[in-house]
């Protein structure tokens, strides 16, 4: 079963989900405000996404940010910390198809990578 990751207000992830309906996809969304994803959990993501993609450094969230907090998310050790106390601040959504994640929404990604449901 794939498990989708994201805030459910957020438009790309009611993009996604609606696509994962739609395809009939059998899927668990999983909500970063009710369940925010520890650092193992981030970590783990950043075996397939590249944490340039990851941490969206473009949000309101990031613009918040302290300077010593921004130069913390520089290394992967610090943005992993940053990630894990701001969920708001990872792409979304994540999917997790059992074999690899991939961040934010693009339907021919989503068609590829879950063709087998």
């Amino acid at each position: 079963m794939a498990v989708i990751y994201g805030i459910p207000n957020c438009d790309t992830v009611k993009k996604a989900r609606s696509w994962l309906t739609a395809a009939g996809v059998d899927y668990q969304f999983v909500d970063f405000k009710k369940t925010p994803p520890d650092e193992a959990l981030i970590r783990r993501w950043l075996q397939d996404i590249p944490l340039e993609t990851l941490l969206n450094r473009r949000g309101t969230t990031w613009r918040k940010l302290s300077e010593q907090e921004r130069a913390d998310a520089e290394n992967e050790e610090g943005a992993v910390r940053l990630m894990a106390a701001h969920p708001s601040m990872i792409k979304r959504p994540v999917l997790d198809n059992g074999k690899q994640c991939y961040a934010g929404f693009q339907p021919e990604l989503y068609e590829t990578v879950l063709a087998g449901k």
